[in-house]
């Protein structure tokens, strides 16, 4: 499925074939720049704002999105996303932001790496549509994670 609002619509096709071909999670290219990562999960997304990384008016490519990696990709200012998998959560806070959405698979909800439940991340954001109060509180839940293991 696709929803076009954009003009600027040559940069998925290229990414997801690279993020497939890749075998990588996730890629983000704005201009010349290009940031790829093999980790799971939202980590590389919280790295590279912790960092500082430019990407606004960029695109990127994701296996799995869910509202949380939805906020991120808002607090970065991505202007389109391509995933694998996304959530309607994560579909209606890509359009909520004004993010153009492609993707393979639309499925209800994302689940916790077990298949337990829900992902921890995505229960972090619940009741949060702010990109600004999701990276604060998903950098929190990502710490307490870590320090769990």
């Amino acid at each position: 499925m696709s929803e076009r609002t954009d003009v600027h619509a040559d940069m998925l096709p290229a990414l997801r074939a690279r993020l497939e071909r890749e075998s990588l999670t996730c890629i983000v290219q704005r201009g010349d720049k290009v940031l790829t990562s093999t980790q799971r999960g939202i980590r590389p997304l919280l790295e590279w704002i912790a960092q500082g990384e430019d990407l606004r008016g960029g695109s990127a490519a994701d296996k799995i999105v869910g509202k949380a990696a939805a906020l991120l990709y808002a607090r970065m200012g991505v202007r389109e996303v391509y995933a694998g998998t996304l959530s309607e959560s994560g579909l209606a806070a890509l359009r909520a932001h004004g993010i153009r959405a492609e993707y393979s698979v639309l499925t209800e909800r994302i689940v916790n790496r077990a298949g337990t439940g829900m992902c921890p991340m995505e229960e972090t954001v619940l009741a949060i549509d702010d990109p600004e109060l999701a990276y604060g509180a998903l950098t929190e839940t990502a710490r307490r994670l870590r320090n769990k293991n």
